[in-house]
């Protein structure tokens, strides 16, 4: 029979992990939980950033980083929806939690572009509108992004073409149209955001259009729309007449 191996006797400071309780937090943060799917609209807007911060910090206590975005950007959506650099001037959150930031703006973005990517017959410029807010609306530079459609005016595309400063984008009507012929497209759906949030077109705006417009049919390619979007509005060039 082999000898019995003795188990060596514990250190100091592993005897005083075991004898010390768990962190504070993590019953806090189960009591959460509880919370979140008994009644969440009960929990506080930090108290759902505490969860979604623990996610990446689990051995981490979150309740003052996320009482401090709150504080600093001033709204459960502003938190969400604010850039990387600007989340990174908050001490503690760093490049993990970026991370995490932009993977919640990406599923959040795809959302509401599916009934886009789902290649619905385009009737009117609510459903491109939806897409365009939940892609670019909340941005705090302008971008300008195409919807590609067939001659049933299904989606072929939906593609940034450009992107810009907080109140101009430099967009030349042969990138739309070169985009266009790639795909074989029988119309094209415009869409770039205003970040200063109305969705009153530029003379800028309006002198583009009519450019892209003039040289789309003398290729015998249909505009179908022109919008301006903002976070929660749109302005529609068909819809105004200007198309």
């Amino acid at each position: 029979m082999s000898p019995r191996t003795k188990t060596p006797p514990l250190s100091p400071a592993a005897l005083k992990a075991a004898e010390s309780p768990p962190p504070h937090y993590l019953g806090h943060r189960q009591r959460l939980r509880e919370k979140l799917t008994t009644e969440p609209k009960a929990l506080a807007d930090y108290e759902l950033l505490e969860l979604l911060l623990g996610q990446v910090l689990p051995r981490r206590d979150t309740k003052p980083l996320a009482k401090a975005l709150v504080a600093r950007f001033g709204s459960l959506r502003e938190v969400l929806q604010a850039a990387p650099e600007t989340l990174r001037e908050v001490s503690g959150f760093g490049e993990a939690l970026c991370g995490h930031w932009t993977l919640l703006r990406e599923v959040f973005a795809r959302v509401g572009e599916a009934p886009v990517r789902e290649r619905q017959v385009f009737t009117g410029p609510e459903v491109v509108a939806e897409a365009a807010r939940a892609r670019i609306g909340h941005l705090k530079v302008e971008e300008f992004w195409v919807a590609l459609v067939d001659n049933k005016n299904r989606l072929m595309a939906w593609e940034r073409v450009g992107r810009g400063t907080v109140d101009q984008t430099t967009v030349y009507p042969r990138e739309v149209l070169a985009l266009a012929l790639k795909h074989s497209a029988a119309g094209v759906i415009l869409a770039h955001n205003h970040p200063g949030g109305d969705p009153k077109p530029s003379q800028a705006d309006l002198d583009l259009t009519r450019r892209i417009n003039r040289s789309a049919q003398e290729l015998g390619l249909r505009v179908l729309d022109h919008l301006v979007v903002t976070e929660g509005a749109h302005f529609s060039f068909q819809e105004a007449g200007f198309l």
